[in-house]
């Protein structure tokens, strides 16, 4: 797993050029607090992902109001600051230099879901698109990747998957379930909790557990 992890880490470093933020070789000096950069989202990753998983969740994009800023998916500056991510601690430093912490409507409720059903200490998330797609000239704003990028970032969700081999997946959204299904990857597809998605989005994810539970007790 550790060669993986690090195959994972050197295909993430490049990113993909153009209007894509890489939160993980990329500084951005509007909103980036000191203390915060590159190096230290790439230590809150690793430390994301030092867990063995029961699930993977992959969600679509980097967006600028999560991961931009906190180096996780799903995952907002509030979030990180509150003290409620497991194995993620920043010590009690600003992430960003805005007046209040950013925070994301969909890290929100994808870590409220998990905790309500009592997975999120051995859940990994992760994005289908790896990086930041972002609107030319336009840090803080959201885009849909462009086909040659998805294809880009199909080669780094394929090296994090190689990490962590059998780990049942669900796909957040469609361009996740599209990405998993190119890797030949099964996944459990489940809505987008954005734009009014929140309530499918956590009766799919408890449905998706239930079977895997219902294995558990039965051993």
């Amino acid at each position: 797993m550790a060669s993986n992890l690090a195959r994972f880490f050197r295909l993430l470093m490049p990113g993909t050029g153009g209007a894509v933020f890489n939160p993980w070789s990329h500084h951005d000096p509007r909103t980036d607090a000191p203390g915060n950069g590159p190096a230290a989202r790439r230590e809150r990753l690793a430390a994301h992902l030092a867990t063995t998983p029961a699930r993977i969740l992959i969600g679509e994009a980097a967006g600028y109001q999560g991961c931009h800023v906190s180096g996780v998916p799903f995952t907002s500056e509030r979030l990180i600051m509150a003290g409620v991510v497991p194995r993620l601690s920043c010590g009690g430093r600003r992430l960003s230099r805005r007046e209040r912490p950013w925070s994301e409507p969909s890290a929100t409720t994808v870590w409220q879901t998990l905790f309500a059903l009592e997975v999120a200490s051995d859940t990994v998330l992760w994005n289908a698109f790896p990086w930041h797609p972002h609107r030319p000239g336009q840090l803080q704003s959201n885009r849909t990747p462009t086909r040659e990028e998805r294809a880009c970032g199909l080669f780094v969700l394929d090296a994090l998957l190689a990490a962590f081999p059998g780990v049942p997946l669900f796909a957040v959204g469609r361009h996740a379930e599209a990405a998993l299904r190119e890797t030949g990857r099964p996944a459990i597809a489940l809505r987008h909790p954005s734009m009014g998605g929140a309530t499918a989005f956590r009766r799919g994810l408890e449905a998706g557990l239930r079977p895997r539970r219902a294995a558990r007790r039965r051993t």
